[in-house]
């Protein structure tokens, strides 16, 4: 298909990237009406024949293995690694407190960490008298600087590295690799949270040397809400705590199905999952697998990326907080004189852009998906440049629009 009657095909299939210049894909993807579709025919299923008849929870267990199935697709992994979570926070959690912490251990992140990976950090750190040592990655421009940090951060005490891959604030891109190479040779767990990768980006967790990898299936998944998934390494998958309330058939109960299970990263899998939503997460992964094409995703959703961040770079009055060459699809941004809230706000007015702030850094944040175009990210762009030319108080009043016929 052609690139732009592709373009328009994908647009069809998303249609809230017609309420709006659809930039916060970071936050929550476009939902495709395929995935609703399917969400809507379980939870019709669901209120006309009910939920307790045993045929239906066996049906349930294998959407749930079409969803492992689906995410293991996008990871490039085998199935039997992933396991399906209700967010990314629950996998981040589930990475931290497989740990067999003892006082006086220490857990190294990042100062530009999301509140999913920081938050188990900091329990675990009042419960069990652990250290927390917080590298300063800067803009993450310089991978050669980033990894001495961790190298100065990454001591003997050190049981678990927990960080993102691509960090929600500027949008960088760190190196895992070198990362967890440096931890494994010391010793330490390494636990990434790929909220803002998987989906955005090629990621094969298998090649990074990690133990954990967290991901979301409402950013650049385009899945519902509620659920996520876990992929584990062997290694971590035979040393780490199980869950003791795992969704598997009952045969896995039997002393010859329990070695299998707990090998499998179905092992870190809770109870009690929306059916709906991992209907709908297997579907979002099968969509963008089959139908799109993941390829095609990553370069056009990082091209787009990488030109909306040339245009806003040359409008005088902005800074971008993205380091260019370590960027995915997040750009990061300010505009001299207007507080990322004011800024958020009037450009959401003026051309419906669907945008967000990053608050520590007092920052406007834009995501870039593979669905949005050209004249969309210029119409933004010149929204900025306006709001760059002016102040809060003197940038000229939105025009009215006139209704002909209302009125005396």
């Amino acid at each position: 298909m052609p690139d732009a009657e592709k373009v328009a095909a994908v647009r069809q299939a998303l249609p809230a990237v017609g309420a709006g210049i659809y930039l916060n894909t970071g936050s929550a993807g476009p939902l495709p009406v395929e995935t609703a579709a399917a969400m809507a025919d379980l939870e019709g299923w669901e209120v006309r024949t009910g939920r307790a008849s045993a045929e239906f929870f066996e049906d349930f267990l294998e959407r749930l293995a079409e969803a492992r199935a689906g995410i293991a697709a996008v990871l490039a992994t085998d199935v039997d690694s992933v396991g399906i979570t209700h967010s990314t926070t629950e996998g981040m959690n589930i990475a931290t407190w497989a740990v067999d912490w003892e006082p006086g251990d220490q857990a190294v992140t990042t100062r530009h960490e999301h509140a999913g990976g920081l938050g188990p950090l900091v329990a675990a750190r009042e419960r069990f008298g652990i250290e927390l040592a917080l590298v300063d990655v800067g803009d993450g421009t310089d991978d050669d600087a980033t990894v001495a940090a961790f190298d100065a951060a990454i001591t003997p005490r050190t049981k678990l590295v927990s960080i993102s891959h691509v960090l929600w604030t500027t949008g960088a891109t760190l190196p895992i690799e070198r990362i967890a190479r440096l931890a494994k040779e010391r010793g330490a767990t390494v636990a990434i949270d790929g909220a803002q990768a998987v989906g955005a980006m090629p990621v094969s967790p298998d090649d990074l040397g990690v133990d954990y990898y967290a991901v979301a299936a409402q950013k650049w998944l385009l899945g519902p809400e509620g659920i996520g998934a876990l992929w584990a390494s062997g290694e971590a998958r035979e040393r780490g705590l199980p869950s003791l309330s795992g969704w598997f058939s009952f045969d896995a109960l039997t002393l010859e199905g329990t070695g299998e299970f707990f090998r499998s990263g179905r092992r870190f899998e809770a109870t009690n999952y929306h059916k709906p939503s991992v209907t709908g997460f297997a579907r979002s992964c099968g969509w963008l697998s089959m139908y799109v094409g993941l390829p095609w995703v990553f370069d056009r959703g990082q091209t787009l990326a990488a030109a909306a961040f040339d245009r806003l770079a040359r409008i005088p009055g902005v800074t971008m907080l993205t380091p260019r060459e370590r960027m995915a699809t997040l750009v990061t941004f300010r505009i001299a004189g207007w507080p990322a809230d004011d800024a958020v706000r009037e450009l959401g007015a003026r051309v419906f852009a669907i945008t967000r702030t990053v608050p520590p850094l007092d920052a406007i944040r834009i995501s870039v998906g593979f669905f949005n175009t050209a004249d969309e990210l210029e119409r933004f762009a010149a929204a900025v440049e306006l709001l760059a030319a002016h102040t809060p108080a003197t940038l000229p009043p939105k025009p009215q629009l006139t209704i002909i016929g209302q009125g005396s």
